[in-house]
């Protein structure tokens, strides 16, 4: 049986110009809201902290953290 990567959180690691899938999922969730967020909606990361986020917004507050 084939197994579906639908509705599995996916592992990434983030780089500068892009993420590599170090496990296959069909999301990650938003560090600051925990929204799921598609990987094919993905736009919003830290290299930094490892961390993904929903959208600017969310990049924003968690640069402002630190």
């Amino acid at each position: 049986m084939l197994m579906s990567n639908t509705d599995r959180p996916a592992r990434l690691h983030y780089m500068a110009n892009g993420f590599r899938v170090l496990t296959p999922g069909s999301h990650v969730t938003c560090a600051i809201s925990g929204a799921a967020i598609d990987l094919d909606d993905l736009r919003y990361w830290s290299v930094a902290r490892q961390e993904a986020y929903a959208d600017a917004a969310f990049a924003l507050e968690a640069e402002t953290r630190g």
